[in-house]
C-alpha cells in the first residue's frame, strides 16, 4: 500500500510534460495517465470506506485524543505481515483529487490547441537535393545546388534544388477545407515557367498554391496554381525512382496552370475525376500581345482571352494497378520576334517568324498506367500533342512519345535497402521542322542542348541553296536512363544515373562549337527528406 500511496503522490504532482509538444501520442499518453489515477484513486476510497474505524478509549486526564484514522485488518499470511501499512486520510483523497483535476485541465487544453489553435493543422514537409552532374558534350562537370539559371534543361530541370511544402488545414474530419503552398526557390515554376501578361518571368520562389473545399463527401472545389494533370511522374526528386525526368515530363506534358476546378470520385472508388478551368500554361494572366501601333506610335495589343479546359480520369483497376489519362484543349501563344534593341515586331511571330497568326489552338492527351506490387514498380505512358502555327516553317507542330519505366527494390547484406530503375524515352518531332508543346525552338529552328529541332547540316545546306532551313525535318530525341538507389535511412536518399540521349538528327550542341547526334550525361543526388 505504502509503494502505491507514493507513486500515486508522485504521479499526481508530476508538470505537465505534454506542453512541450502538442502531438496526438503525448495527449493520448497523458489522458491514460490521468484515467489510470482516477481509477486508483477511486479503488482506494474504495477500499477507506470498507475498513472498520475504532476510537482508542482514553483516560480523563489523557491529552485529547488524536484523529481517528482507518485500521488495516491483520492478515499474517501476507507478505508484508509485520511491517507497518499506510494509511490514507480524506484529506489526501481530497488533494490527489485536486492535482488531477488540474492534469485534466492542461490535457484540454493541448486537445483544443491541437484541434483550433493558429498551429492546429499545420505541416511543414519537403527537401534538399544537392546533384553533382556531368555532362559530356558541354564538357562540365559540377554541383548543382541552388542555382539561379533560368533555362530548363534535361541535365537541370527540377532537382539540385530546396522544396518546401507547407499546408494548412481547417478543421478535422474529410470536409475539412485546406491551403497549400509550394516552394523552390530556384528551379520551380515560379523562377523559370510562371509568365505575366507580356511573356516575362517573376523570378520568385512560388511553384503551386492551391485551395481545396470539399462540398459534399464525393465533390472537391479546387483553385489557384496547380501542376497540370498529364503522365505519371510527378516533380518531386524524393518521390522519383530515377535522377533526370523522363522526355514527356519535360518537353510533352503540359506544364502548371492557373485556374479552378473540380475533383470528382464516384460512388465506386475504383473512378475518380479531375475537371479544371485556367489560364494557358505557365500564364499568371492572360496574355497580351503587340499587333501594331497607332497614329501617335502606341502600341495596338491582342489578347489571348480563350481559357485552356483540361479534364483527367483515373480507374483504379486492382490495389496494384492504376489506368488514366487526360487531355487538354485551349489556345497558347507564340513567340514574338524582337529588333536589335529587343522591342517588339508586330507581325513576327514563332521561332521562325513566318507564323501566320500570333495564336494558336492547342491540344494535348495522353494516357498512362502504373503497377506497383511489393517492391516492384512499373510505369507506361503515351502521349500525342499538337498546336497551330508552333511549328519552325509556321505551320501545324505534332508530337507524339512513349515513355517506359522498370523499378525494383531488394536488400543487400552488406548495403541495405537499395533500388535499381530502368527508363526509354522516345520524343518525335519533325513536323514542319518541329516544335510545339515544350519544346522551345531558337530562331535557327534548334534546341540544340536538348537535341531538338532540325539538323545543322540540314540547315547549313538549305542556307547553302538559298533557303532558311524550313523544308527540314525535327529529330525524333530518344534516352535510356539507368538508375542506382541507397536508402541508408528514412529520410536519405542516394541516386546514381547514367543517362544516355540521341537522336535522328544532328542536334546536340558540343563545348567544340560543332554539332553531334548523342550526349552521355553522369550524375548521383543526395536527398534528405523532413
Amino acid at each position: 500500500m505504502r509503494k502505491k500511496l507514493i507513486c500515486l503522490l508522485v504521479a499526481g504532482s508530476l508538470p505537465g510534460i505534454a506542453m512541450a509538444d502538442t502531438t496526438s501520442d503525448e495527449i493520448k499518453a497523458l489522458q491514460a495517465q490521468l484515467n489510470s489515477l482516477q481509477k486508483e484513486v477511486k479503488q482506494l476510497r474504495a477500499e477507506v470506506a470498507a475498513k472498520p474505524k475504532t476510537v482508542a478509549a482514553a483516560p480523563a486526564a489523557a491529552a485529547p485524543a488524536a484523529p481517528a484514522v482507518a485500521a488495516a485488518p491483520v492478515d499474517i499470511s501476507s507478505p508484508d505481515y509485520g511491517k507497518s501499512q499506510a494509511t490514507l486520510t480524506n484529506d489526501q483523497v481530497d488533494a490527489m483529487k485536486q492535482q488531477i483535476a488540474n492534469q485534466q485541465l492542461k490535457v484540454d487544453s493541448l486537445v483544443d490547441a491541437q484541434n483550433t489553435g493558429p498551429i492546429a493543422g499545420l505541416s511543414v514537409t519537403g527537401y534538399i537535393d544537392p546533384t553533382y552532374v556531368y555532362n559530356r558534350d558541354l564538357s562540365s562537370s559540377s554541383f548543382l545546388f541552388a542555382n539561379h539559371e533560368s533555362s530548363y534543361d534535361y541535365f537541370n530541370s527540377t532537382f539540385g534544388d530546396i522544396y518546401l511544402d507547407i499546408k494548412k488545414t481547417f478543421g478535422v474530419g474529410p470536409m475539412a477545407p485546406s491551403a497549400e503552398i509550394t516552394l523552390m526557390p530556384n528551379r520551380g515554376n515560379g523562377i523559370t515557367l510562371l509568365q505575366n501578361e507580356h511573356g516575362s518571368t517573376g523570378l520568385d520562389i512560388l511553384n503551386t498554391a492551391v485551395v481545396t473545399v470539399p462540398v459534399t463527401a464525393t465533390t472537391t472545389f479546387v483553385a489557384g496554381l496547380m501542376p497540370s494533370f498529364g503522365g505519371y511522374e510527378v516533380q518531386q526528386s524524393n518521390q522519383m525512382v530515377t535522377l533526370t525526368h523522363n522526355l514527356l515530363y519535360d518537353f510533352s506534358d503540359p506544364g502548371s496552370y492557373v485556374g479552378a476546378g473540380v475533383n470528382y470520385t464516384g460512388d465506386s472508388s475504383n473512378w475518380a475525376w479531375k475537371f479544371m478551368l485556367g489560364n494557358e500554361q505557365y500564364r499568371t494572366y492572360g496574355s497580351s500581345i503587340q499587333t501594331g501601333t497607332n497614329a501617335l506610335g502606341d502600341p495596338i495589343t491582342s489578347s489571348n482571352k480563350i481559357p485552356t479546359f483540361t479534364a483527367r480520369v483515373d480507374y483504379t483497376w486492382s490495389s496494384a494497378l492504376d489506368i488514366g489519362g487526360s487531355f487538354n484543349i485551349g489556345r497558347q501563344t507564340l513567340a514574338q520576334g524582337t529588333d536589335a534593341q529587343g522591342n517588339p515586331l508586330p507581325g513576327v511571330y514563332g521561332s521562325g517568324g513566318v507564323a501566320p497568326s500570333a495564336f494558336g489552338t492547342f491540344f494535348f492527351a495522353e494516357a498512362d498506367a502504373a503497377y506497383t506490387l511489393a517492391d516492384a514498380t512499373y510505369n507506361a505512358e503515351f502521349d500525342y500533342g499538337q498546336q497551330q502555327n508552333a511549328a519552325f516553317n509556321g505551320g501545324q507542330a505534332q508530337w507524339y512519345g512513349i515513355s517506359l519505366l522498370a523499378h525494383r527494390k531488394f536488400t543487400l547484406p552488406t548495403v541495405g535497402r537499395m533500388g535499381v530503375t530502368a527508363r526509354y524515352d522516345v520524343l518525335a518531332d519533325t513536323k514542319n521542322g518541329g516544335g510545339g508543346g515544350g519544346v522551345v525552338l531558337n530562331s535557327n529552328g534548334m534546341d540544340p542542348t536538348n537535341g531538338f529541332g532540325i539538323g545543322a547540316s540540314c540547315l547549313a545546306n538549305s542556307k547553302a541553296n538559298g533557303g532558311l532551313g524550313f523544308e527540314c525535318k525535327g529529330a525524333i530525341h530518344q534516352d535510356v536512363a539507368l538508375d542506382l538507389l541507397f536508402y541508408p535511412t528514412q529520410q536519405i536518399t542516394v541516386k546514381v544515373e547514367y543517362r544516355h540521349d540521341w537522336a535522328t538528327e544532328d542536334v546536340f550542341l558540343h563545348n567544340s562549337g560543332s554539332y553531334g547526334k548523342s550526349n552521355d550525361m553522369l550524375a548521383t543526388q543526395f536527398i534528405y527528406a523532413f
